[in-house]
């Protein structure tokens, strides 16, 4: 069996099982338009919350999507979960890194400056959420990470890194007493912290280290922001299935 087209259905907008729901917008769009999709044809629908189902097109209009709910699934959010704390800067992979978030099952990323960022991150955006899900259509994950954007720079990352039973700093130096490794991000909502481009300056590992984060390496290689980021994200992963099977 092909694999179905997914769309992106809020989660305010949900019908019980069995009900009907009017999907409109761009996703309708590209639903009716774009894949000219038949009425009788099966889709699925996800609101990134844990929640898919899969529904019915009937007969309609060309601009809003009628669909009827044939089975609506709930998916507990995981226990476990590893998300980025990555310093801010403007890199070109942002929106990729993203992307791979969602592939790889990551609970969350959040930015936040550091003294060698260029700048102070903006607030959350539409168009990084529209990423997730955009990405979250093709690998069919049913949770799309956590989006946050932290201001107050060291301090406000100390502040979030309470939210975590385990919180990493990767810290490119030979004093970091231990590889990262995928059962070390398998249990418990973990956090990884990285610099930006240029990485972190001293006093900033030091509070780092003094807040409770573990220090870490990923290796002898000095891997670049993205890389680092989604190495991070690969050893969650891969963590995390181990831990299930």
């Amino acid at each position: 069996m092909s694999r179905l087209n997914s769309f992106h259905l809020s989660a305010d907008s949900w019908p019980a099982p069995g009900g009907e729901v009017l999907l409109e917008g761009p996703e309708a769009k590209h639903m009716l338009q774009v894949l000219r999709t038949p009425p009788g044809s099966e889709v699925r629908l996800f609101d990134g919350q844990g929640r898919d189902g899969l529904f019915e097109l009937l007969p309609g209009g060309k601009k809003a999507a009628r669909l009827k709910a044939l089975e609506i699934a709930d998916h507990p959010r995981p226990l476990s979960g590893l998300t980025l704390a990555l310093g801010w800067n403007k890199s070109s992979r942002r929106g990729w890194l993203m992307e791979k978030s969602v592939e790889l099952c990551a609970g969350g990323i959040a930015f936040w400056r550091a003294a060698r960022s260029q700048g102070e991150p903006p607030p959350v955006k539409d168009s990084w959420r529209e990423k997730l899900v955009q990405s979250a259509k093709q690998c069919g994950n049913p949770w799309l990470p956590e989006l946050d954007s932290l201001h107050g720079g060291i301090e406000a990352l100390e502040e979030f890194g309470t939210r975590f039973e385990r919180r990493f700093l990767l810290w490119e130096s030979s004093e970091a007493p231990a590889l990262l490794r995928p059962a070390m991000l398998a249990t418990g909502r973990c956090l990884a912290a990285l610099g930006p481009e240029g990485g972190l300056d001293n006093a900033e590992v030091r509070r780092l280290l003094d807040a409770g984060f573990e220090p870490v390496t990923l290796g002898r290689s000095v891997l670049r922001w993205e890389t680092a980021a989604l190495h991070c994200l690969s050893l969650a992963f891969h963590g995390a299935e181990e831990a299930a099977n």
